[in-house]
């Protein structure tokens, strides 16, 4: 099947779940319903597409199917920057209760951290697998941070962390939303004209060295913009940790090429099927007894474990 097809198929299945998505099961108060399932559908598509495209261009930079940006420690940060404002504060203070101020505040200190990992450390030590190790140690000093404060606030007010460490469609701010749109399109535009170095730096460093490639300086771009775009979606929806390894190795699985601009494409036409489809589930068979969150960490963890075996094997 020539790879045009491929896509045409994803973007009809996409558009028709989208459909069923916000017409099916309307009783009639239309002018109610149809606007708040439109902007959950619209953050599904946002978050689900950037996270899947960031996994992607992720992995090349790596040259690894198993890793995903959430090693670097953004989830992580992300929980402990909630449990922070709620440990010191409150969970009535603006920094947790104004859903704007929250949104800036944890996108923010993200991104700053995600530029001082990769803009000092790149200066010294031009290895993406140091950052990679230095990420993956950030992100459990961040979870044992979290889990110490966790242990000390009042009951009532960990309910309301605990909300925050799993990703939610169902309460997206409209005005956060925008703001989330904006600031994705922004770096989107500012990417496009990396991609062409894609297909070449999934050859691995040296390949891409000699074809003429900057490598260290288009690294770390790819890898900010990376950090910026799993900061929003994780601010936006909270942390979704195996989405990214889940669609990417089903892209890579589906597509059958090397060719990034079909492979991100399709990356974020999978991510939207696979979250929809999974937010349908949840609402009409488990009537909202679970979240999505819970069904891809699910999914996706007995895919990772399937992929180390699938690697074992290969050694």
């Amino acid at each position: 099947m020539r790879l045009k097809s491929k896509l045409s198929i994803l973007l009809i299945l996409s558009l028709i779940l989208v459909a069923i998505y916000l017409f099916a099961g309307i009783p009639g108060n239309w002018e109610y319903i149809l606007p708040r399932r439109f902007s959950r559908v619209l953050a599904i598509i946002v978050t689900g597409s950037v996270i899947a495209i960031a996994t992607v261009v992720f992995q090349t930079i790596t040259n690894n199917r198993i890793l995903t940006p959430s090693v670097i420690g953004l989830d992580s940060l992300y929980v402990l920057l909630q449990t922070f404002f709620i440990f010191v504060f409150g969970s009535t203070s603006a920094f947790a209760a104004n859903p704007n101020l929250n949104f800036a505040l944890s996108v923010g200190a993200m991104v700053v951290f995600a530029f001082l990992l990769y803009h000092l450390l790149f200066k010294k030590q031009k290895n993406v697998y140091f950052l990679l190790l230095v990420g993956i140690v950030f992100g459990t000093f961040f979870g044992s941070l979290s889990s110490f404060m966790q242990v000390l606030i009042d009951p009532n007010e960990f309910m309301i962390v605990q909300n925050r460490m799993f990703a939610s469609f169902n309460n997206v701010n409209t005005d956060i939303l925008l703001v989330a749109i904006l600031l994705i399109i922004f770096t989107i535009i500012y990417f496009w004209k990396y991609i062409k170095f894609l297909d070449v730096m999934s050859l691995g460093k040296e390949h891409a060295i000699n074809l003429g490639i900057n490598y260290d300086e288009v690294v770390k771009r790819l890898l900010i913009v990376i950090a910026i775009w799993i900061s929003v979606a994780t601010a936006l929806v909270g942390p979704i940790m195996f989405l990214g390894l889940l669609v990417a190795n089903v892209t890579y699985e589906f597509m059958k090429t090397y060719r990034h601009s079909y492979l991100l494409i399709a990356s974020a036409l999978i991510s939207i099927v696979a979250l929809i489809g999974g937010q349908l589930v949840v609402d009409r068979i488990f009537s909202f007894e679970t979240t999505l969150s819970v069904i891809i960490n699910f999914i996706g963890g007995a895919y990772f474990l399937y992929l180390i075996l699938k690697e074992n094997k290969a050694w």
